[in-house]
């Protein structure tokens, strides 16, 4: 189903690949000129401004930003001197827009978000109109170009445009006319081959793929290059089914091969001028190789709670009772000791497998397609209303809007599904949670836990499951006993899905290039600006404020739900940060914080103040500077995170910025599971230590930084820990900051993005 080669490969003629590896001079020039011969490699080309193919400094044709995030990124912004957006970027309504959490606040950030369109000259997706990455594959993206987005989901490989999904810090150096710096990735060529069986969808192809590369680090941080005769036999929507979901194999990027259904999509939706044919040079180089042969992927599950848990149906029947033992067990640790246990091998009943709850969504899932073949699967089908619910909602209002026109709205509303509005709300975990202990089969892009809106932390536990819209109509039309959709025998049929312009002409506000300065920003009692975040001083003294095993998750250091609500409101959406998982780190990180802040309070009123307030902090202080010969304002105080792997998940920057503003100061692990997250914790002034030693280290633990500037130029980073009563060093862990852009060093000296930028427009030419 899923072959990996590991070392690099050569492309040859008729999409054959032979392996190659750099052991005489022969093969070291064709790998070198191989190269240049990949597609990623054109596109990253076109969009340099270093002049160094080795080390990218990359511009964007369009940016794109979800209601969720947007507010923090313009604030950060404007903070950093912006002036007008200098290309299109491009708001849209689609994430918390349904979530009442906290009143007016969700609509005051729209309200904020339109207003920034207008006066920076912006495009603005209304609520319900649609989800952002299908209003971008419907009116933004084009072959040869690229797209920055503030959502990890942001993909438009399959049609020849390189996404790539970044934390806010990433999107506002772009409106600020800055570069993205990143060394050139590797790329992976994605070879497809056959045509999938009927009843398997993309959804199923996307999860083998996930799960053969995600746990092995297969794709991490690269780019997916998907070649093959097998492109030819999939459809555009079939396509990007597969292509949203890369992002959970951690790549970092992917591009497709473009052909005729390519601009046959473009010319649907007004724009086949943005088409160009787009494949790799014969004698292209790649750093690996992943085969997937299509006609033997099988109808897919992904068990909680991860993508990458996932195995075909029929595997998953044959050895339920133990698959399911495990994610009991694992579940019942997310949960802890509050409320009843976690359960699922309840499910299990007459020797199968029942569900609770089947929802349809978003980018991955609110497909035309898929959405006509749930219709051909449920034909004939009724859904009583006595316990399983099918709810789907549609990507984009065209979608929708065709769905009526072409009468399979009707279908399902007789069968007894429900359309919903055009918006991520189940994907994001802010609509459709289940009751406690069900279960819910998803066509989504996560089930994380808590993902579905679940409160482990407050006694309640609900989980998902992943499958393909197909699979899922087959286990409703099964009541809600797990089904394949190939154990059925369904006539599919091959509607062609109209798309009508006219309904983002009415509807979207188009003001790129139009910005009016004058335009006054309405600010909601929720939109609050950054707290002021300091630079660091020449040593960095921590306390542990938590310490885990495992991996910490993004949706674990800020969750998704409710929470989003406040993401415009810096310090209470800090208030969540791990609390699902560690509801005592905001109050240990707080008693950090606070004593510095005491200290730095009573330092403005001049002197060598030291006095926090707190003993052992003052004496460790006081020793520090004898022994360190310097005084107490060389030493900045910040609380210390540690974890075995840290930031799987999305690019959302609040799982650093929380961080931050609950006084953070650094991060140390064995791995960081992206480079997105990576890059978010430098651009809000967090050091990213590394370090290949175990961690087992208690909270409370205290760590002294020795000559910020010095380990930042390349000396060696060693984390002292500390004997708090004498400030002696007890031990010492070798770490490393890994390769830093001097954009990053500068930025971690001044503490954080904003301050970096404000100081760059303050500072006289």
């Amino acid at each position: 189903m899923v072959t990996l080669t590991k070392q690099g490969v050569i492309l040859k003629e008729n999409w054959e690949f032979a392996p190659v590896s750099p052991d005489t001079a022969e093969q070291k020039a064709a790998i070198e000129a191989g190269k240049t011969g990949t597609m990623a490699y054109e596109i990253l080309k076109a969009h340099n401004r270093s002049g160094n193919m080795e080390e990218l400094s990359l511009t964007f044709d369009a940016l794109v930003s979800p209601d969720n995030n947007y507010v923090n990124i313009l604030q950060t912004a404007k903070a950093s001197g912006i002036e007008k957006f200098p290309v299109p970027y491009v708001l849209s309504n689609c994430h918390h827009t349904l979530c009442a959490v906290g009143g007016t606040i969700n609509e005051d950030d729209h309200v904020y978000g339109l207003g920034n369109a207008k006066k920076y000259g912006g495009i603005f997706v209304p609520p319900y109109r649609a989800v952002l990455h299908q209003y971008m594959r419907e009116m933004m993206a084009g072959c040869g170009k690229m797209i920055l987005g503030s959502d990890s989901h942001s993909r438009y490989g399959a049609l020849g445009t390189m996404g790539i999904g970044e934390g806010g810090g990433e999107v506002v150096k772009q409106l600020l006319g800055k570069t993205y710096d990143v060394a050139c990735p590797p790329v992976l060529a994605v070879k497809l081959t056959g045509r999938p069986r009927p009843g398997v969808g993309p959804q199923d192809v996307a999860l083998a793929l996930v799960a053969a590369t995600f746990s092995n680090h297969f794709n991490k941080n690269k780019i997916l290059e998907f070649v093959g005769p097998g492109i030819e036999g999939l459809s555009m929507e079939y396509r990007m089914g597969i292509d949203v979901m890369t992002t959970e194999s951690a790549a970092l990027s992917s591009i497709w091969c473009t052909d005729e259904a390519t601009r046959d999509y473009l010319r649907e939706h007004g724009r086949e001028g943005d088409y160009r044919p787009l494949r790799p040079q014969v004698g292209a180089y790649y750093d690996g190789l992943i085969e997937i042969d299509l006609s033997e992927v099988e109808c897919m599950i992904a068990l909680p709670f991860h993508p990458s848990n996932a195995m075909p149906i029929r595997h998953f029947q044959e050895h339920m009772e133990d698959i399911l033992r495990e994610v009991e067990q694992e579940g019942r640790r997310i949960k802890g000791e509050t409320g009843a246990p976690f359960s699922i091998m309840s499910h299990i009943r007459n020797g199968g497998f029942y569900v609770d709850q089947a929802l349809v969504s978003g980018c991955s899932g609110g497909l035309f397609e898929n959405i006509v073949a749930m219709a051909d699967i449920l034909k004939g089908c009724g859904i009583p209303g006595d316990g399983l619910a099918l709810g789907i909602n549609p990507a984009s209002l065209p979608i929708m809007a065709d769905l009526m026109a072409q009468g399979i709205g009707n279908e399902l509303a007789v069968v007894g599904a429900t359309l919903r509005p055009c918006i991520c709300g189940p994907c994001f975990g802010v609509t459709d949670v289940p009751a406690d202990n069900e279960i819910s089969i998803r066509h989504m892009t996560r089930n994380y836990p808590n993902r579905e809106g679940s409160k482990p932390g407050q006694g309640q536990m609900a989980a998902a499951c992943l499958m393909d819209a197909r699979s899922i109509a087959a286990t409703v039309r099964n009541g809600g006993r797990l089904t394949a959709a190939t154990e059925l025998d369904v006539e599919y049929r091959s509607l062609r899905h109209h798309f009508d312009e006219a309904i983002y002409k009415n509807q979207v506000f188009q003001g790129f290039g139009k910005g009016d300065p004058d335009t006054s920003l309405v600010m909601g009692p929720n939109i609050a600006d950054w707290p002021e975040m300091y630079a660091p001083q020449r040593h960095l003294l921590f306390q542990t404020a938590g310490s885990y095993e495992g991996s910490v998750t993004t949706d674990e250091l800020i969750p998704s739900g409710e929470a989003s609500s406040f993401r415009s409101n810096p310090e209470k959406i800090s208030e969540y940060t791990m609390i699902s998982r560690d509801p005592a780190y905001v109050g240990r990180a707080k008693a950090v914080r606070a004593m510095e802040t005491e200290r730095r309070n009573q330092a403005k009123e001049g002197g060598e103040v030291i006095r926090s307030g707190n003993e052992t902090f003052d004496r460790l202080l006081t020793a520090l500077r004898e022994r360190l010969g310097c005084g107490a304002k060389d030493i900045t105080l910040g609380s210390l995170m540690v974890s075995d792997q840290i930031g799987d998940g999305s690019s959302r920057e609040q799982a650093a910025s929380c961080q931050k503003v609950l006084g953070g100061l650094a991060n140390l692990a064995n791995e960081y599971a992206t480079k997105r997250y990576r890059s978010n914790l430098i651009n809000w002034g967090m050091f990213p230590l590394r370090t290949e030693e175990t961690l087992e280290i208690p909270v409370g633990t205290w760590f002294l930084l020795r000559d910020v500037r010095q380990c930042l130029e390349g000396g060696p980073v060693c984390l002292e820990e500390l004997e708090p009563s004498t400030g002696e060093t007890v031990r010492t862990i070798s770490c490393t900051l890994d390769a830093l852009t001097e954009e990053e060093k500068r930025i971690l000296l001044a503490g954080c993005l904003i301050n970096h930028y404000r100081g760059q427009r303050e500072t006289p030419c």
